[in-house]
């Protein structure tokens, strides 16, 4: 990608902060000792010499094999390049995360590198960090309504949804022709980048809808509809198993949206506890998203159609790189400055390019970059 520089040199400004920085980690140094056990559950602070700062790092959840990889590349990168690292897991509970942030503030990081649960619960503690000279870059999940988010890396969330509808269109046109009987499903209703996903998907998807030639039997094409809160497998299971008693009875399923790996996974099973896969009824094309581990195989399978890769390491290394630059008073370098607006303010932004992976090209995409081994897909 072609990188724009933010324009956030060296300045004045810049060092009266890191000064303000200097007294205050100097003001904390007692506060710091008494909260150095208290960090909550899921923690790992790490280790690294810490020479250039601690950096706290809050994370969703480990349920989500994508999370970890997130969290363990972060971390390794930060501490080869001579940061300590505060790392912690919230478990998908907001007070948790909340209370993590504040831990980390209270002990006094240099900077936060948040995942957000919910994207709107964070403007108090942010507000804290902020106080304190804390810049917080916004991972992956936009945090909201705050001005307190400096930067953002993700990547182009509205493509990766495009990608979606595109291999399950592709995916349907290989079974033969249309209409095609489809069922949508969205992300969690909290994460600011499930309506980038779905509106990107419904971009390719809603011409067809209108056209005919794609058909939604339950009717269910709004995103308040079709979302799953907390990207939870089993509420994605039990909507799809609903949608199969109620609507088809007399049809089948010929493909479903889904946006993320762990809903598609459950998503297969209502699907196979309806005798699809078996039986004479072939199972419908399901999309995914973030190439976890377990889909990987099901592609390999023939059982999931497709997922979108998305390289968790190259995005850490955006985000450390924003974290050197910063430290070090240079600019730092973004690629979008006008997509993601978080009700407070347009977040300078780096977005990575998503890629669609199915049976085709498994191997060349994640087995030769090394991202999964051949082993780890027997």
């Amino acid at each position: 990608m072609n990188g724009l520089a933010a324009g956030f040199g060296t300045s004045p400004t810049r060092v009266v902060k890191w000064r303000n920085i200097v007294r205050k980690l100097l003001t904390t140094a007692v506060a710091a000792t008494l909260v150095l056990g208290l960090a909550a559950c899921g923690g790992d602070s790490g280790s690294g010499d810490g020479g250039k700062g601690t950096i706290g790092v809050a994370m969703p959840t480990k349920s989500s094999e994508r999370w970890i990889a997130d969290g363990n590349n972060i971390k390794k990168q930060l501490e080869d390049a001579g940061y300590s690292v505060d790392l912690q897991y919230a478990e998908d509970d907001i007070p948790t995360q909340v209370s993590q942030i504040e831990n980390m503030v209270t002990k006094g990081v240099d900077m936060l590198v948040i995942a957000a649960i919910d994207g709107t619960a964070l403007g108090e503690v942010l507000d804290t960090a902020e106080s304190q000279d804390i810049d917080v870059i916004s991972y992956d999940r936009l945090i909201r309504d705050s001005d307190t988010v400096d930067y953002y890396t993700t990547f182009d969330n509205f493509k990766v949804g495009v990608l979606q509808a595109e291999s399950l269109v592709d995916g349907l046109k290989s079974r033969g022709d249309g209409p095609y009987n489809v069922e949508l499903f969205a992300g969690s209703p909290d994460d600011n980048n499930a309506t980038f996903f779905f509106n990107g998907a419904m971009s390719v998807l809603q011409p067809l809808i209108d056209s005919g030639d794609i058909v939604v039997p339950s009717e269910q094409t709004d995103f308040e509809q079709v979302a799953i809160l907390r990207w939870d497998p089993a509420t994605a299971q039990k909507r799809m198993e609903d949608i199969l008693t109620r609507t088809y009875a007399s049809e089948t399923v010929d493909g479903v949206l889904s946006p993320y790996d762990g809903l598609s996974l459950g998503i297969i099973a209502a699907l196979q506890g309806n005798g699809y896969g078996g039986g004479g009824k072939e199972l419908p094309v399901v999309t995914g998203q973030d190439a976890e581990l377990q889909s990987v195989k099901s592609i390999e399978a023939g059982e999931q159609y497709s997922t979108i890769f998305k390289d968790t390491r190259e995005l850490a290394k955006v985000t450390v790189d924003m974290i050197k630059a910063i430290n070090d008073g240079t600019d730092v370098e973004v690629n979008d400055t006008k997509t993601y607006d978080n009700g407070k303010k347009v977040v300078p932004s780096y977005l990575l390019d998503p890629v669609t992976v199915d049976k085709s090209n498994v191997t060349e995409t994640l087995v030769d970059s090394g991202y999964y081994t051949a082993d780890e897909l027997k």
